[in-house]
């Protein structure tokens, strides 16, 4: 026998599990997929637990927006383009779900490519070995052109390619994002950040046409993040940087010019969780009322997902 003085554990206190709170209860399980049964039933399926529920919740806060006429804002990063989720895009407009698009520079780079040339993403490490990245003579002189021409029409960046885009008629026009967002009369805001996306190489980019066009969709942008009141929607897919803080500055003037806004919903969509998506997106805009989530996955898988799941809550064909 040790010569130490031990606890007594015949003295500890307990008490019936009925009145301990638990985190997962049997009816909360995932239920088997059964091969022919329908989406709607393999959404509801899934678990009810952690992420799966959070995902369930926040598919019925999209769902609520929209039948209660609330904007549902959809910023997103070039990868979505990449990965070929132009026509899940497309579709969530034309289903009157996405009710603004916003995007960085380089969006508007692989959407114009795919539409005109059915073509994009070239391998940078090659380009930047020899000079060559980024300097295919038609997307330059193309998309550079567009703004100037949208400079001088007094457009906005996102509105003037899609508006020319659809003038051009190219045989890739029924999958661009910004040519069916002018056709559906979808904002869509393009938020550049000079220098970093390959038309700026080129010599007939023009700043003051670039940032005027830009700041313009900044407004247009503001204008809708002003409407989020009481139960709208943000949702981040991809853009690590700059949708996040245009997002930020945005809600910012929208509270300065019309008080409140909040009590809001916000999503984060992408592989890795990034500090700004977390912090801009998710936790501070969501403070003084609303939800913010994340949610971590494959972009190619993820908004598919969420995108079946929406339409199947709405109803939608």
């Amino acid at each position: 026998m040790s010569k130490y003085p031990q606890i007594d554990l015949d003295k500890v206190q307990r008490y019936s599990i009925s009145k301990r709170y638990s985190k997962v209860a049997s009816d909360s399980l995932a239920r088997p997929h059964k091969p022919g049964s329908s989406f709607r039933d393999f959404f509801a399926s899934l678990s009810d637990i952690l992420i799966a529920r959070d995902l369930r919740d926040f598919v019925l806060h999209v769902a609520n927006a929209r039948r209660q006429g609330k904007p549902v804002i959809f910023m997103m990063g070039a990868h979505v383009i990449k990965v070929g989720l132009s026509p899940i895009v497309i579709d969530l407009m034309e289903q009157n779900i996405i009710t603004c698009l916003a995007m960085n520079g380089a969006g508007i780079i692989h959407d114009t490519e795919l539409t005109m040339f059915g073509q994009t993403s070239e391998e940078v490490a090659d380009g930047l070995a020899d000079g060559t990245f980024g300097m295919v003579r038609e997307t330059g002189t193309l998309i550079n052109g567009m703004i100037s021409e949208g400079y001088r029409q007094e457009l906005g960046l996102g509105e003037v390619v899609g508006k020319i885009l659809n003038e051009k008629n190219p045989p890739g026009l029924g999958h661009s994002l910004l040519a069916n967002a002018y056709r559906l009369n979808v904002p869509v805001t393009v938020h550049v950040a000079v220098g970093t996306d390959i038309i700026h190489q080129h010599p007939e980019a023009d700043g003051e046409a670039i940032g005027a066009t830009s700041f313009r969709d900044f407004r247009i942008f503001a204008a809708h993040v002003s409407h989020l009141n009481n139960g709208g929607v943000v949702i981040n897919f991809g853009s690590n940087v700059v949708m996040p803080e245009v997002f930020l500055k945005a809600l910012t003037i929208a509270r300065n010019i019309h008080g409140p806004v909040s009590d809001f919903y916000t999503a984060n969509f992408d592989m890795l969780q990034h500090y700004r998506p977390r912090v801009n997106v998710v936790q501070r805009p969501t403070l003084t009322g609303g939800k913010g989530y994340s949610f971590t996955g494959h972009h190619e898988i993820m908004l598919p997902l969420f995108a079946a799941a929406v339409k199947e809550e709405l109803g939608s064909k």
